[in-house]
């Protein structure tokens, strides 16, 4: 699914209106009444809604939704929220087609002082501003929103949180915000609902279907997706009957050092659910035996001394299809050094994270040595090490990410709620699955296995990037059937992979 920025989201609505013909009030009609039929299945008709209405566009769908409530039997309060600003002229045909209705009670508020006098509402409808707002709000606004914020009912607001810019909010004022309990985003996710810092906003959020026409879609040109199980599916490949080990790669995975070891057995744990043919893993000599028990479908390989890698290695690395470095190696010199004798060998189809990620952070030469289509695999914490500085906010450290990803022209994975797959050509794909119970240690581990094991089996970086962290967040859901946020493992993740497979 296509993610819009805002204004290419009004270039589908000129587009809709132009290829049916139809008017912008008949537009504004159709997606109110999708959001309409939406919000009263949350909402018993005893309640009481206060619906907050805006002079743009937004105002205007709050005022239809306002105007079917009444009409399905709720009992409504209208706030116009307009002060010294006139509506648009769709909005305004939604007033007058409102105050026919002898049981509209429309209030017109002229100041902060009228908001007191409001009461005996359970639920907010927030249509103050939707995705037109190019500057924080203040004010007049500003204390509505205020007002809002404080009022200990249910919020729902459409399209946006009143106040909030749908991509970079890093000069907006948080306090000028409307905090939503829901958010009904108009046909597509906002760039907005998908980045950390607009949390606080947003409890949640759905997409109501609106209709915009699918060739007003089709030639909006756009960087960011949103990856979906119809798209996962399409990129899954069926196994054939007369296949064998063979058929599905063989991959290296150099993972592991004592007392970390439990890295290595997760990783190895998801390459093998995940598929894979054969696989080898490489760890410390003194290890061995915990892999074999834990693991004893993988193949072992044993190192004995302090570097995984020395520039005397006679293994040849042309027997792999795919190769995953980093999962609790340690960043000792013996490492660093491991890391660079094996760069140069210029692997094809490669993976780093963990350990190796911070490696590279300490040792920014290396950098230079990355193949190209190399996949990299950092939370948060280790992309701002790899790229040297801190980043404030999400919107921003993506924006880094697709900078480095293209100019270094390497995959990136940058982990996190709506994980972010971005190619070397800047393309960004964030994924749909996933729970916060899945931020416990190894969860890392087991995506990199994951991932690895597709690699290996004949996808290319994208497809294995794209189906690895679906299929990992989709197990990771899977697993709260039997499991709370709190109480899942990382291992449960692994063991899950089966369930996940079996929903493509």
């Amino acid at each position: 699914m296509k993610i819009l920025l805002t204004d290419q989201i009004r270039e589908t609505d000129k587009r809709t209106v132009y290829l049916e013909g139809i008017s912008t009030t008949d537009l504004m009609d159709r997606a109110a009444l999708a959001l309409f039929k939406r919000i009263v299945d949350d909402i018993k008709l005893n309640e009481k809604i206060l619906v907050v209405t805006g002079p743009g566009n937004n105002g205007g769908d709050a005022l239809v939704i306002a105007r079917l409530l009444i009409e399905a039997g709720y009992h409504v309060q209208i706030l116009l929220c307009y002060q010294d600003k006139k509506p648009s002229n769709d909005s305004n045909i939604q007033l007058k087609r409102l105050k026919i209705i002898k049981e509209a009670n429309i209030i017109s508020l002229k100041n902060k002082d009228g908001l007191y006098s409001i009461k005996g509402f359970n639920y907010i409808i927030d249509g103050l501003f939707g995705s037109g707002l190019n500057r924080p709000l203040e004010g007049y606004f500003a204390e509505i929103v205020q007002w809002i914020n404080v009022q200990k009912v249910t919020k729902i607001s459409i399209d946006l949180p009143s106040g909030l810019f749908g991509e970079d909010n890093r000069q907006n004022i948080s306090e000028n915000i409307v905090r939503s309990d829901i958010v009904f985003g108009l046909q597509f996710p906002r760039l907005s609902f998908l980045l950390a810092e607009n949390e606080q906003y947003i409890s949640k959020w759905e997409l109501v279907d609106i209709a915009i026409h699918p060739h007003a879609i089709e030639k909006i040109q756009t960087p960011y997706s949103f990856t979906e199980i119809d798209e996962v599916r399409s990129i899954h490949k069926k196994r054939a009957c007369f296949s064998h080990k063979g058929t599905y790669g063989k991959g290296l995975l150099i993972a592991g050092s004592p007392g970390m070891m439990g890295a290595a057995v997760l990783a190895t744990k998801g390459a093998l659910r995940s598929g894979i043919g054969l696989l080898s893993v490489r760890i410390p000599a003194s290890e061995t035996q915990i892999v074999q028990i834990a693991v004893p479908e993988a193949l072992v390989q044993k190192y004995n001394n302090a570097s995984f890698w020395e520039e005397a290695d006679t293994l040849s690395l042309s027997n792999y299809s795919a190769i995953a470095i980093g999962p609790g190696i340690g960043t000792d010199k013996a490492q660093i050094l491991s890391l660079k004798n094996f760069l140069k060998q210029i692997p094809e189809k490669l993976i780093l994270d963990a350990d190796a990620l911070n490696i590279i952070s300490e040792n920014r030469d290396l950098i230079g040595l990355l193949p190209k289509n190399t996949i990299l695999t950092p939370h948060p914490k280790e992309f701002d090490r790899l790229v040297g500085m801190k980043s404030d906010t999400d919107y921003e450290r993506l924006e880094k990410a697709i900078r480095f990803a293209c100019s270094n022209q390497v995959y990136m994975v940058l982990k996190g709620a709506y994980t972010a797959c971005i190619t070397p050509d800047g393309l960004c794909a964030f994924n749909s699955t996933g729970n916060p119970g899945m931020a416990t240690g190894g969860s890392g581990d087991v995506l990199t296995g994951i991932i690895l094991s597709l690699l290996a089996q004949g996808y290319d970086p994208q497809e294995a990037c794209k189906l690895g962290v679906y299929l990992h967040g989709l197990s990771g859901d899977l697993t709260l059937k039997d499991q709370s946020e709190e109480s899942l493992l990382a291992g449960d993740i692994a063991e899950n992979l089966g369930k996940a497979f079996r929903q493509l």
